[in-house]
């Protein structure tokens, strides 16, 4: 009796350390911070982008140093922050969030303030890292889309039973997602 209570806890073992998943949940914190990576790549390409608008723009507009001066901040404030994959809380994805859509904004402003000057929307150097920015604000979507799909696969093997049970024996945490500025559930309201 006692050989067949044996037998069958370690059949029992064999079956639960056989679907623990905690080799999947290894893939899938791997599959998200490398996708996090590409979310940052993405935002770098925006920040890389920044310093030559911004000495195009210099030439054209040299009276409008204050909006020059501000989005030259909001690009070192946003590239300042270093965060872990591994530590992706909603506080630290909020704050990376703020700093990022202070440099949107930033640079939003400069583009209508150069809706004032009609040589340099011509400028072909203008023109062409006007648009190089709208892919790169493209491309950010496309990796903040792909990187909470990761993170859905991930949170949700984490929770499933019976890898909650190895996820808090390995100390697996679920992640944050990104999500939308508040009030961008209303549309913007457009005046001629």
């Amino acid at each position: 009796m006692k050989r067949i209570f044996g037998l069958f806890l370690l059949t029992l073992g064999s079956i639960f350390l056989s679907s623990c998943g905690y080799n999947t949940m290894v893939t899938l914190d791997e599959e998200v911070s490398g996708q996090w990576a590409n979310v940052e790549a993405a935002y770098q390409r925006r920040a890389d982008l920044i310093p030559n608008l911004v000495n195009t723009v210099k030439g054209y507009a040299d009276f409008e140093k204050s909006t020059l001066m501000a989005v030259t901040e909001a690009r070192s404030k946003a590239t300042s922050m270093q965060i872990d994959p591994s530590k992706l809380d909603e506080k630290t994805l909020a704050q990376f969030e703020q700093n990022q859509n202070a440099l949107k904004g930033a640079l939003s402003r400069l583009l209508v303030v150069m809706e004032k000057y009609p040589d340099l929307k011509a400028n072909q150097n203008f023109l062409e890292l006007q648009s190089q920015l709208e892919g790169t604000e493209n491309r950010i979507n496309v990796e903040r889309r792909r990187f909470n799909e990761l993170v859905q696969r991930y949170n949700g093997t984490l929770r499933r039973f019976p890898n909650n049970l190895t996820a808090g024996m390995f100390g697996f945490e679920t992640r944050a997602y990104f999500k939308s500025e508040s009030g961008s559930e209303k549309a913007p309201q457009v005046q001629f």
